[in-house]
């Protein structure tokens, strides 16, 4: 008898589409986009992806044992959200962040929350932005051949041109499912099945180019418009994220909102935030409106007329208030939100020259740290020509993320040039970017290394900033420095590694050869 009643919510119209069946299209509308990220990325890739969906299912799988449920990774659901973080991570991640971003999808986003639609944001979308500010530079960082390079979004932000054709084919470094064309291909597969609603995917789309036409800077050009929906998972997000049933509004008229709020989100973040991949975070706020939107707009039940709709909120004809309306939380966290926002921007607007005027202070310090016996810093106008051409771009190939922001020239009571002091930052920092001034007098010997910027693990990772490490720069006459992670270094050019922190010594080591390369390749040419 227990197996003879199926209870379930309202409504109880059933669909020609089982749970099961569902799953499965959308697992293969999705495969095209893997197998040609894998195709272009190499079998790293593979691992990515496939370390992530393993990890998802065993969660499931694991989750379910322990709490005595039925088996419900059988469905599908664990497999595309483990394929659906693949596809939105770098292709050179270490294979520890997938799985660790499907263990907290599952687990923490789904299973605790009720499980398959229980969930109140996109589980794969809440993995990547846990990954994104857990780990920012190894989920910011992206390859090609080995070499750290930037996203086709990110140059685009810069001003710099990008090949749309490439993009839209997934060529580029950038995500696994970086493909525009494989994603699109797919997703509209699955709205001819009307399995995801064309109302919420093409209204973030549309509302997306409105506002990049109307406030990126370029207007309505059509090769600008195509970029920005070719790169940052735009298409992504549009037809497989935002249609999230669990996640978006039950009205056509609600998804419509919903879509636009993503939409609009989308292109505030991409004009105004420094994150070239920032999509990820409207398609999640989005997720957190939705109950808003389901409260205000709901579709007219079948047969009913306008006054039994009022009768069944309420009174006839009666209106409940806005204020009625809206849950008391929402209006505390709004006003506390509103309340912060206003606070940061004004401290920020009142220490903003102030913090300015402090890097500027540190920057003039850090001169004077590496070349103390100069009298005078001037620059040089044929080296701020070759600076001007790098246009604050990586510099070399064989650096990393390593960029020249500045160069002084050094010299004495007598005017003469006694060196030069270069500011070099690289991105490949632990915790974020590290910014430091290299010394190098007029023989071409280092005469030391001073941080301005060295924001890292305490304990380790800070330990850079130690004279133990430093000091293994000063006076070297060297055209190339090598890092030595075992330690116990006797050539001339070899620096030991920071013990438990060689992501940030491998930074500090290719900025400083980043700064050497540039002396000899540039400065002394100028001099």
């Amino acid at each position: 008898m227990n197996q003879t009643l199926n209870i379930s919510p309202v409504p109880h119209v059933r669909d020609r589409w089982t749970t099961m069946f569902i799953m499965r299209a959308v697992i293969l509308s999705m495969l095209p986009a893997t197998i040609v990220g894998i195709a272009i990325n190499g079998f790293h890739a593979f691992l990515v992806a496939a370390c992530s969906v393993v990890a998802a299912v065993l969660t499931e799988l694991l989750f379910d044992r322990f709490a005595k449920k039925p088996d419900t990774w059988k469905d599908g659901s664990a497999v595309i959200t483990g394929l659906m973080l693949a596809l939105t991570l770098s292709p050179s991640v270490p294979l520890f962040l997938p799985i660790l971003g499907s263990v907290f999808a599952i687990l923490i986003v789904k299973c605790c929350f009720g499980g398959l639609g229980k969930n109140f944001v996109n589980p794969a979308l809440a993995a990547r932005c846990f990954l994104l500010i857990s780990f920012g530079t190894l989920m910011t960082t992206y390859t090609v051949d080995g070499v750290s390079s930037a996203t086709p979004v990110a140059m685009l932000m810069q001003g710099k041109a990008v090949n749309i054709t490439k993009m839209f084919l997934g060529v580029p470094n950038d995500v696994i499912g970086s493909s525009t064309a494989c994603m699109l291909l797919g997703g509209l597969v699955l709205w001819a099945m009307d399995i995801i609603h064309g109302e919420i995917c093409f209204s973030v789309l549309i509302s997306f180019t409105v506002f990049m036409g109307l406030f990126g800077g370029q207007g309505f050009d059509p090769k600008y418009l195509l970029a920005h929906i070719c790169g940052g998972g735009v298409v992504m997000g549009a037809f497989f994220m935002a249609s999230d049933y669990a996640t978006s509004p039950v009205s056509k008229l609600g998804q419509m909102v919903y879509g636009i709020i993503i939409g609009v989100l989308g292109g505030l973040f991409r004009v105004k935030s420094g994150a070239s991949d920032s999509f990820s975070y409207s398609i999640i706020i989005g997720n957190l409106f939705v109950p808003l939107i389901d409260m205000f707009i709901y579709p007219k039940p079948f047969a009913y007329t306008r006054k039994a709709i009022a009768m069944r909120s309420g009174e006839a004809g009666a209106k409940k208030s806005l204020k009625d309306s809206i849950p008391k939380p929402v209006v505390v966290l709004t006003v506390i939100a509103l309340i912060s926002g206003i606070a940061l921007s004004g401290v920020y607007a009142m220490t903003k020259d102030t913090i300015e005027a402090q890097k500027r202070a540190a920057k003039a310090a850090s001169y004077r740290s590496v070349l103390p016996d100069a009298a005078s810093f001037e620059f040089d106008d044929a080296v701020e020509e070759a600076l001007a051409d790098l246009d604050g771009d990586i510099y070399g190939t064989n650096f990393g993320r390593a960029m020249i922001r500045e160069v002084v020239i050094g010299k004495d009571d007598t005017g003469s040039i006694i060196g030069h002091a270069i500011s070099v930052t690289s991105g490949d920092g632990f915790d974020g970017d590290i910014t430091l001034s290299v010394g190098i007098d007029s023989n071409g010997t280092v005469t030391g290394i001073s941080f301005t910027e060295l924001n890292e693990t305490p304990g380790m990772g800070m330990r850079a900033g130690e004279p133990a490490f430093k000091d293994q720069f000063s006076g070297k006459t060297v055209t190339q420095f090598i890092l030595n992670k075992t330690g116990g270094s006797t050539a001339e050019n070899e620096i030991d590694s920071v013990s438990g922190a060689s992501t940030t010594s491998g930074a500090v080591v290719n900025a400083v050869n980043a700064a050497l390369d540039f002396y000899y390749s540039v400065v002394k040419g100028a001099m």
